[in-house]
């Protein structure tokens, strides 16, 4: 795709999409439609550990948890995708080898983005030759700041070629874009460039997801779908570790963009403690009777 034409990018409305958004904190699901949708956000979650002290073994008891998030019930889930440093991709793939979960992993140096291009291509290679499906790259918010938005453009087209079969996910770390317009600008630049979806967070800076940065992001595909045709999907992350707030995600993508972004393919969380608490609502759900937090294991 060619370089987005920003001047007829409308400005935003800041009040507007907060309180746009704010009418999503007060919608609720009931019944057999919340089971469905705790069913769903538990297929959608990118399950995720990205720290200092992952080791082989952490890594293989959360590929098993993506696997079979309820041991007791081999119909609950998968979940989309497990994400993981480069180093660990190949303990991931083995793990997850013959199912439906992905592997991803982040690369161009998660969280920062700062290394030089050369340095950030090759993790991205690395990462795909050791197996990784999906590729969660962060864009250098120095450089967008800056004003520099055809760098940015040119360095998200050469990570998306650097990915080859892999897909693209491009991170925008929206708590440092500083303003909404900043938000769908760097979403705009990102689709453009081939990003095979838009991602709020690293979630590692606060604030990372929030409803109205979503609602912002959701409209910025909507727009660019309507104007190409193509299909981009969505990817909050970081910040979200209730069920009642994933739901309210859910609504807000089924009516901004339609029935067919409500699936994995088009829509994930990026979370690493909202697994628990939708498996919890289930069993409450179902049974009528919450679990502890004892009764899950924790990854």
């Amino acid at each position: 795709m060619a370089f987005p034409n920003l001047r007829d990018i409308a400005p935003i409305d800041e009040v507007g999409v907060k309180e746009r958004a704010s009418r999503y904190q007060k919608r609720s699901l009931k019944g057999e439609t919340k089971l469905s949708a705790l069913r769903l956000a538990l297929t959608m979650l990118d399950v995720t550990t990205l720290e200092g002290k992952d080791s082989v073994g952490k890594v293989k008891q959360m590929c098993r948890k993506a696997l079979s998030p309820m041991a007791s019930d081999p119909t609950i889930g998968p979940a989309a995708a497990v994400c993981v440093y480069p180093s660990l991709v190949k303990i991931a793939k083995n793990e997850v080898a013959g199912s439906k979960v992905k592997v991803a992993s982040v690369a161009t140096a998660f969280p920062s983005g700062q290394s030089r291009l050369r340095e950030r291509l090759g993790e991205i290679k690395y990462a795909v030759s050791e197996g990784a499906d999906e590729i969660d790259m962060v864009i250098s918010r120095g450089k967008f700041l800056a004003g520099d938005y055809r760098g940015l453009y040119d360095e998200v087209a050469k990570c998306k070629e650097a990915c080859g079969e892999a897909h693209l996910k491009v991170i925008l770390e929206t708590g440092e874009l500083e303003t909404l317009d900043n938000v769908r600008i760097a979403s705009e630049i990102s689709m453009s460039a081939g990003a095979d979806f838009i991602k709020t967070s690293t979630g590692k800076i606060a604030p990372a997801a929030t409803l109205p940065v979503t609602l912002v992001m959701l409209q910025a595909i909507a727009d660019y779908h309507e104007r190409t045709g193509i299909m981009v999907g969505m990817k909050p992350a970081g910040g979200i570790s209730d069920a009642k707030l994933a739901l309210q995600y859910l609504v807000m993508v089924k009516e901004l963009l339609g029935k067919k972004w409500l699936s994995n393919k088009w829509f994930r969380f990026g979370a690493s403690s909202l697994t628990n608490d939708l498996l919890m609502q289930l069993e409450k759900q179902r049974t009528g009777l919450y679990q502890g937090g004892d009764y899950f294991s924790k990854d």
